[in-house]
């Protein structure tokens, strides 16, 4: 199985997406820049974190322009698996691979810490590998990522099952001290209909080694593996 990191200009987590698959999960990857026009056989596609064109405008909104989004446009029609972090979730959301949109965080700070995820739908090819009832230890570094969405939009992500992860405490319980930017419902990713496209705003490639105090993260791409059928 082969990943892609994409590279868009004023990306900063490219590096972290990339020496997780290397060097932690010992599969092939490659970088593809944002004016690229094709995803060079990744089976997987990541969008990283970072600032992408200074956030100028909203974060996500002129990366969603680049020219390799028509390329992961059609990638995620066909099925394959894209997944977004961060600014790479905003991008998502800006392109319309996912609804809704992420706002400045409710106290108007920029939030770098520790967050306790609940994974929402197990079923998924991101989440398949992550044992019930596992409470995810994964670090946010954001100000934008208070998600939002109109009534219509949160039922149908409901009757889907499109929420992925919520913001929980260590124990798993919601509790709005948990949640780190006000996100709706303690929102903190989400699919498309199809399951294929997931956007979170915590980052699984800063959660791969107990080093850097969680191995966590490796559940989401080990979750991937298994997906491809190439789980350890």
């Amino acid at each position: 199985m082969k990943f892609g990191v994409i590279v868009f200009p004023g990306s900063n987590c490219d590096l972290d997406a990339y020496f997780m698959v290397k060097d932690v999960l010992n599969k092939p990857v490659e970088y593809i820049w944002h004016q690229e026009k094709t995803l060079r056989g990744s089976d997987c596609v990541i969008l990283p974190g970072g600032f992408t064109y200074g956030d100028y405008l909203r974060p996500g909104a002129i990366a969603s322009f680049s020219p390799i989004m028509e390329a992961v446009h059609a990638f995620a029609a066909r099925g394959g698996l894209v997944l977004g972090i961060c600014n790479g979730f905003q991008v998502l959301l800006e392109s319309g691979l996912l609804p809704g949109a992420l706002y400045r965080n409710i106290h108007l700070q920029f939030r770098c810490e520790w967050t306790h995820l609940r994974v929402e739908n197990p079923h998924l090819p991101f989440t398949a590998h992550i044992p019930p009832g596992q409470v995810l230890t994964v670090p946010v570094a954001h100000g934008d990522g208070n998600y939002f969405c109109d009534p219509e939009t949160l039922e149908t992500l409901k009757n889907n099952n499109q929420i992925v992860f919520r913001y929980v405490t260590p124990e798993g319980n919601l509790d709005s001290r948990a949640n780190p930017n006000g996100s709706l419902e303690a929102i903190a990713g989400i699919c498309n209909a199809g399951g294929n496209v997931l956007g979170m705003m915590p980052h699984p490639e800063r959660a791969g080694e107990s080093l850097l105090g969680s191995r966590d993260g490796q559940h989401i791409f080990q979750s991937i593996l298994e997906y491809w059928g190439e789980g350890s």
